[in-house]
């Protein structure tokens, strides 16, 4: 029997790269987003001969979300990997912003995350099984100006499956950190600086292989950002400061 994979964030950027890269390796798949993915569910059954079932879903509401995975186990009997993709980003100087978008950045990035997390780890020790994939960021390695906000909730994300790491350590559900860098997507096209950046279609490949490795923490690309992140880690301030 194939295996199923869940992705929140599935209609734009690394959500859909992965669906369709999953989709070529013979995954089924269900895509949740809150726009409409019917038809790029139907074109990549009509594609790769998968099983792809949408589901509208707006991450911060944890109520939809659970109702959501739900709807899953019962449309595919089991759920094999679930990823927290959904997330977006806001660029403004702490102080000096729209704070109704800071709020939202925190209940998509962090509220979604956890309740996509919380609801689908009932799921997967009840079957027995299942993987768990949250994506992180480059982002989240430090407080970097006019991103604090994004950078905060990709830190949180870190911080939180790694938790999961440690408590989930005795069962058998593996816990995937991803990082990435300067992917291609439209989340940082109007950035004016994307240093290191790398097309979507080898961004999307790297990431389903390091999932399907089960890897615990990764950058993606892995190169030059494992040399270049524990760099950022360490520069003193002065170095990022305007």
């Amino acid at each position: 029997m194939s295996k199923t994979v869940f992705i929140t964030g599935a209609s734009s950027g690394l959500g859909k790269g992965m669906a369709e890269e999953f989709a070529r390796r013979g995954y089924n798949l269900a895509l949740a987003a809150r726009r409409s993915l019917e038809e790029l569910a139907q074109d990549l059954q009509n594609r790769f001969g998968v099983r792809a079932v949408a589901y509208a879903l707006d991450v911060s509401d944890a109520d939809a979300v659970k109702g959501c995975l739900e709807q899953v186990k019962s449309d595919f009997d089991q759920i094999d990997i679930v990823i927290a993709n959904a997330g977006i980003g806001v660029t403004m100087a702490i102080g000096k912003g729209d704070f109704s978008e800071a709020q939202k950045t925190v209940d998509t990035n962090i509220t979604g995350l956890m309740a996509t997390v919380e609801f689908a780890l009932p799921i997967l020790r009840e079957q027995g099984f299942g993987q768990i994939v949250g994506i992180s960021s480059v982002a989240g390695l430090r407080g970097m100006p006019s991103i604090g906000v994004y950078s905060g909730t990709k830190s949180f994300v870190t911080s939180y499956l790694q938790t999961l790491q440690v408590e989930a350590w005795r069962e058998n559900i593996d816990v995937t950190i991803l990082a990435p860098g300067y992917i291609d997507t439209p989340i940082n096209q109007g950035a004016k600086s994307r240093p290191f950046v790398i097309p979507l279609e080898k961004g999307v490949v790297e990431m389903v292989d390091k999932i399907e490795k089960k890897v615990s923490y990764s950058f993606v690309p892995g190169w030059p950002w494992h040399v270049v992140g524990r760099i950022i880690k360490i520069l003193p301030n002065r170095f990022f400061a305007k």
